[in-house]
This record gives C-alpha cells, structure tokens and sequence, in this order.
C-alpha cells in the first residue's frame, strides 16, 4: 500500500485547522455519526456510506485491528488522542493519517468523540515546523528576535536573554533604543525599519551590540533580517537571528592589528619615533592608553648590558594626552611589585585584569596621584620589549572606564606586537650607535672654533645630515700661514658613514701638511689629487673589493683659497666643487668664475688657480653642494636666497651664517646631505704694522739689514727683540748673498707676533745642518731655529722667501 502524494508550501500550515482538516464525530459506541466533505476526499467515502457504521469495520483494514484497539483503549483511559494510524481507502488502499481525537459529553451523560484527521506527511511536517520554531526559541545558541509592525520587540529566545543578560520578556514591547545603548540603537532600528518598508533581507550585518544597562560590555553581533508575511501577503513584522561573532571579530581585528603594525612600526631609524609609532598602533586597535618606556642607553643610542634595573625613560605615549601621570622624556621610577617591574625581571607579560592601582609602584607624589585615579584605569598589560635577547623596556596598555578588560587574547597579542616593535628600536638603537659614532669621529677630525685671524674673520657650520642617509664626509679648514696669511678649505667626500668620516679625516690632514709646505693652490691641490688616487688603490688591494670605499675616495672634491692680509691678494683652485662667492663691501654678489677641475683622484687634467684681489671687508664664501641642495634641489633659487642673504655684508658674521642656513635649509626636515659652510670677511694690515726694504746684492747688506730692523723695532716699541731680530735678518740676508742672485727683500710685519721674512730670486732651499767643531760656519740656520719660535721657507714664481716668528713679549 502506498501513502499519497502531498505537496508542500516553503511554510506548511497546521493540517488540522478548519477547512485542511478530515472530521468525523462518532458516538459512544464507535458508530460514524458525522463525515465531512474533506473526509470524503481523503478517503473516498461518501457520508452515505460510512454514517451508522462503525469506524473500526469500515476504515480499518482486519490487519490493524489489533493497533486500532490499542488506540479506543488509550483514547478512552485519557480522553483523547494524538498520533498516526493506517486506515482503509474506498478503493482498498492503507493510507497512513494523523489523528486527533478528543471526548466531547452531550446532554450531561451522552459521550461522543471528535476525530479531526490529515495525511500523515502533512502532520509530519507540521510537526518538525513545530519542533523548529520551539528549538530557535528554547534551546537554539543564535539569538532571535521578532518585532511587531510597529518596530516594537514581540518576542526574544531564549540565546538572546542569555547573552543581554535580562530576562526574556524584559525588551518585550519595547523599541532598541529604549534597552540599548544609543549609538547602537539607531542602526537596529534603522535596520527593522527598512526591512519592514522594502521587504529586503539583511544577511549576515555585522554591527556593535550593548545594552544600557551594561554600556561597558560591547558585543559585535551578525545580523540577519527579513520580513513576515502570512498567506494573504499582510505584514506581520520582521524576525532577526543574531549571532555573537565577538570572538571571531577581535580574532580578524588583532590580525589585522598585527599587519598593519609591519607596515606602520619601523619607518624611520630614530628611536623615539619608532617608540611612538608602536604606541599609536597599539591605541588604534588594542588600548585606551598606550606608554613606552625605555631604558636610558637606547634612547642614546649606547651600548646594552645584561641588567635590566637601569633608568627607564618614557619615550612616547599616545594619545599625547596632557593629564597623565609621566610625560614623554620624564623619569618613569618602578618599585618592585609592580607589573612593569616584574614584567621587565621576568619577561613575560604580566595582565593586571582588575586593575587598582597602587600609587607605591610608581613612586607618584600627591599631583601625580591625583592625576592618575581620574584616567579611572581598570586593566593593565605590560610587556618586555626584548630583542637578541637584550630588554630594552617596557610597553604598557591601560584601558579605562568604557572599555572591558584585557583578555589573554589581548596578551598575546600584545607580546606579538611588542616583539616586532622592539626588533625595530633595536634597529633604531644600532643605527643611533653607529651614527653616534660616525659623528664623534667626524667631529673630531673637523676643526674646532677658528681663532681670531690676522687675515680674516671667520663664521662656518657644520650640518650633519639625517638620520636615515647617515653622516657624510663634508669638512672645512681654516689653516694660517706663513706671512699672516691664511688657507681656507672646503671639501666633499661623496657618500655617507664611517667610511665617509674616516677618509674625510685624510683629506684634512693631508691638506693641513700640503698647505704647510707654503704651495700655491693648484699644486696643494694636484698633490691632494695624487694621494688620492694612492689612497684609492691602497684601498682596492687592502678592504677585499670594498666598492663604496673607493668611490668615496675618487668621489671627493674641495675648494681652496689663499689669502694676503698684506696685498690683499687671494688665490684659488677647486677640484669639481661649488665655485666660492664673493661679496665686496659695497653688497655686490658674485660667483667666482674659476676653472672647475675635475674630482679628486681622477687624475690627467691639470688644475689651475684663479687670482684676485679683495677689498678689506670682504666677504668669502665656501661651502658644499648639500647647502644648494637642501631645500627642493632647485639650484637657481637657492643661489638667489644665498646671494640675499650674502649682500649684507656689514651685518655681523656670525648672524649671515645663521641666515644662510636658515633661508636655504627646509625647517620641518633635516637635510639629506651634510652641509659645511665657511663665510670669512677679509681684513688688511695697516701699513704703519709692515715695512719692507729692498737690499743691494753687495758685502754692507746684512750690515744695512741690521739697522733697519734696529730703527724699526725701535719705532714699535720693541728694543727687547732687536737684538735677536738684528741676529736672524743679519743670518738670512747673509745666506741670500752668498747663495742667490739678485735684489734681496727684507720684510717685518707686527701682528700678534713679529715676522721677518727675507726674500731673494733663488729656488734654491737653505737646509739646517749640525756644523762640527772644526767648521768655521754653517751655524746659521741653527742659531735661526734656536731664537725663533718658528721658521720656514716658501717658494713663488720669482724665487723664495724664508721666514722666521718670535712671540711679542706683551703677548
């Protein structure tokens, strides 16, 4: 026997209900008393045929005799019924219908039986449905929620109650925004209100969840929505499943916390900015507040040790709020038991769920204190900042009233954080350290203030470049000279870092020996060339193939000037560098135009030097290409600003220095390239402080020597020096005369020491000998070198001049 087709809606309705329903009414003693027309078309019979029979001989096939029994007898102990049961079809099939069978008493004693019936797959599904709307409101773990037209909560299960922590029937009647919290309200009720309108679903709307009376415990809920509609299409109002997806939400969120903290933590090699980014990132996604504290050596850039007991520094903290207990760069003092403290000795996070804070572990005076209890924080973590095994301190998350406590989650996640955080500020520390000491070294190899000068006034700055291209190689000098002149100097080595620093040092000490040799320009300068190119191969064969060494050393350039306090005369040779500017008294600007050479170390093409004469007063500028470039690498502007600021000329010096930097270089960053700047203001002898003669070559020269230097020292007020004076021209002038052809000049110049020079047309160099005691002369010089603080001889195009120093004796 098979059981009929039935065809079922999306929504089956109650099979029982009035109009769906098979009913028949039977008496006392089981005779069919009534049949209706949906009987006759379930089963076939008409109600002529089965009215004043009994049920049990017409409907029930002699097999389910037995069951049908079973069921009068249960029927009649209960009076009533419920459940499936095979009756015979007119046409003598089984057919398989749920019954419901309840006892009905007429006239005081008469008892009769209504039996209300339908197709068993019909109650079958019915049932389920039944069954599924009771477990989605008693015992299904996603929320339901079903309002009313009129927006307003019919009903709530029973996962709903649970998570809200309020009873079921508390929302009933009531709109979201009369039990939750108003930010989170709004987006609820605008969701029901379009549902209801557009007859849209919502799937799977992930919003923020927390109910007044509890504002703290926030809950990210996904939601689903749509709208109810009976048979007729009426609106009945909207049903919402909501799931808690807290966990999962604040799973994606640390991850994507801890993806975007590598791309945000470590853009830059400076410590504390690497400490503030760890600190903005972690208030983004994980803290209220957020303090970094260090230990002293890595802000410094220092070396570590094994001890973790040092001073701890606060480095950054976010949000930079003004009320907090330490601001950045404050001593933060930790007393043992606290969580940073055992956090640091044991390295390890340390999560302080319920946080009371305790004014002891900081040490905190009453401000302090009182500052501290107002931020109302409940819940701590503190993590080491540990990296190569090396702490270098500590990260601290608070979170405040509004937010809930930190979890394990938080922990961990924060571990992971501050482990990446700190790889980076170990970086930064390192890079510090390394700058530090590429700075120490290059500060030590540049020269230190310049004394006042005969020759000149000088102003000059160095600029160290940023951190992140490191230091370069750019140095100045300022080297007097023989006759009161004075050498000035400015070079480049291209590149940056020790390297960089180490051959600067070279090049400065190479040129400080050159100029002592009393060269002119173009020679100090192709000399520098050579050593260069000697230093480069040294280099290639010595540092395995180190390639960046070499090119800074090829790669290096410099400027250098000679000038005369006494003629006014200047001279100069550059070996690729920025030509040097000058600006006369009257405020006229103007760029030298002297030959460029080629960079140092190149070598085959000459150099060649540029001569001048400078009013007293006069300004000359030397500097590195960093200067021009600083500020947007536009040239042309820069030697615009430069030559303002280079045409007041009577403005004190060290105020146009200050006014250069500050006109060509970018204040918001540091500049990329080191930058030297040397500014010097020529001075002029008086002509009263110089005298010069001119000797015949002839046997009375010394003698002529000897009383003219005697008259003039006695017209400066020196007679205590011209006994020694009269020795050392009468020495000189007597070598001239046996050794040289030619006029002989003899010269004195009061400075702040006294200078004798004596000059004749010979190339030919004198040379201090030990003469032995049978030698009837060659004790010249030596006498020379005896009396005299220094002396020494320079060459010029038309011979030599030898000169001696001795200190004036009120100096």
């Amino acid at each position: 026997m098979g059981t009929p087709s039935v065809h079922f809606s999306e929504s089956p309705e109650d099979p029982f209900a009035i109009g769906r329903g098979a009913s028949a009414a039977l008496d006392g003693q089981g005779t069919v008393v009534g049949w209706s027309a949906r009987a006759q078309e379930l089963l076939g019979y008409p109600a002529k045929e089965v009215i004043g029979r009994a049920w049990q001989d017409l409907l029930v096939d002699a097999r389910d005799l037995p069951v049908a029994r079973s069921v009068v007898v249960d029927a009649m102990r209960t009076g009533g019924w419920f459940g499936v049961l095979p009756i015979r079809h007119r046409d003598g099939r089984r057919v398989e219908m749920g019954f419901r069978a309840r006892a009905i008493t007429r006239d005081g004693d008469r008892q009769e039986w209504i039996l209300v019936g339908a197709p068993a797959a019909e109650v079958s599904a019915w049932q389920r449905d039944r069954a599924l709307l009771d477990g989605l409101y008693r015992r299904s773990p996603i929320g339901l929620v079903t309002y009313g037209p009129d927006r307003k909560v019919i009903r709530v299960n029973r996962a709903v109650a649970k998570a809200s922590g309020v009873p079921a029937e508390a929302p009933v009647g009531r709109r979201p925004r009369e039990f939750m919290v108003d930010e989170d309200a709004g987006p609820a009720e605008e969701r029901v209100r379009h549902v209801l309108e557009t007859g849209e679903p919502l799937i799977f709307t992930e919003q923020s969840a927390r109910a007044r009376h509890d504002p703290g415990r926030e809950r990210i809920v996904s939601v689903s929505a749509f709208r109810m509609e009976d048979s007729s299409g009426r609106v009945l109002g909207v049903a919402e499943t909501i799931e808690d997806v807290t966990a999962r939400h604040r799973g994606r969120r640390r991850l994507a916390l801890l993806n975007e903290a590598s791309a945000r933590i470590g853009t830059s090699l400076d410590v504390t900015q690497t400490a503030r980014e760890l600190a903005e990132v972690a208030v983004d996604g994980l803290a209220d507040y957020c303090s970094v504290d260090l230990l002293k050596p890595v802000t410094q850039g220092d070396e570590l040790g094994w001890d973790t007991s040092g001073q701890l520094l606060r480095a950054a903290l976010s949000p930079p709020e003004h009320r907090v207990p330490f601001q950045e760069g404050e001593v933060v003092p930790l007393l043992p038991g606290s969580p940073q403290a055992r956090c640091l000795s044991e390295r390890r996070p340390v999560l302080e769920g319920l946080l009371r804070l305790r004014p002891e572990w900081y040490a905190m005076d009453r401000r302090r204190l009182e500052i501290a209890l107002g931020l109302g924080v409940h819940s701590l973590i503190a993590v080491p900042l540990v990296a190569r095994g090396l702490v270098l301190g500590v990260v601290s998350l608070w979170r405040s009233r509004h937010s809930e406590p930190f979890e394990e989650d938080d922990a961990a996640v924060a571990q992971e954080l501050s482990s990446r955080a700190a790889v980076c500020i170990d970086n930064a520390r390192r890079f510090t350290e390394q700058q530090n000491a590429a700075l120490t070294l290059q500060r030590s190899l540049l020269p230190s203030a310049a004394s006042d000068l005969p020759a000149v006034e000088v102003a000059c700055r160095y600029l160290p470049a940023s951190g992140e291209p490191g230091i370069g190689g750019d140095w100045f000098d300022v080297i007097p000279l023989s006759g009161n002149r004075v050498a000035l100097v400015v070079g480049d080595v291209v590149g940056h870092g020790i390297h960089a620093a180490a051959s600067m040092g070279r090049l400065r000490a190479a040129v400080r020996t050159l100029a002592s040799l009393d060269l002119e320009p173009d020679e100090v300068v192709a000399r520098l060339d050579d050593l260069v190119s000697l230093l480069a191969g040294e280099l290639e064969a010595n540092t395995d193939g180190n390639g960046s060494a070499i090119e800074q050393m090829i790669g290096a350039t410099c400027v250098y000037a000679v000038y005369d306090p006494v003629s006014r005369h200047c001279s100069l040779a550059r070996a690729g560098h920025p030509a040097p500017v000058v600006t006369t008294p009257d405020g006229q600007v103007t760029v030298l135009d002297l030959p460029a050479g080629p960079p140092l170390g190149l070598g085959g093409l000459p150099f060649e030097t540029y001569d001048l004469d400078l009013p007293e007063g006069s300004l000359l500028t030397l500097y590195t290409n960093g200067l021009l470039e600083a500020r947007n690498g536009d040239i042309d502007a820069a030697l615009d600003h430069l030559h303002e600021c280079l045409a007041h000329s009577a403005d004190p010096l060290d105020s146009t220095c200050h006014a250069v930097v500050e006109a060509l270089l970018p204040k918001e960053h540091l500049p990329t390239d080191d930058i030297a700047l040397l500014i010097a203001r020529t001075r002029v002898l008086p002509p009263e402080n110089v005298a010069s003669w001119q000797l015949p070559l002839e046997a009375t020269a010394a003698a002529r020597a000897r009383q003219l230097t005697t008259a003039k020292l006695t017209e400066w007020g020196l007679p205590e020096l011209a006994f020694t004076t009269e020795l050392v021209a009468s020495e000189l002038v007597t070598n001239a005369y046996r050794y040289a052809a030619g006029p002989v000049t003899l010269r004195l110049i009061r400075t702040h020491c006294l200078l004798c020079e004596v000059s004749d047309t010979s190339h030919t160099s004198p040379h201090l000998r030990r003469a032995l005691s049978t030698d009837e002369g060659g004790r010249g010089l030596f006498l020379v070198a005896q009396l005299t603080e220094r002396w020494g001889t320079r060459y010029t195009h038309d011979g030599k001049t030898v000169w001696t120093e001795q200190h004036l004796p009120h100096a």
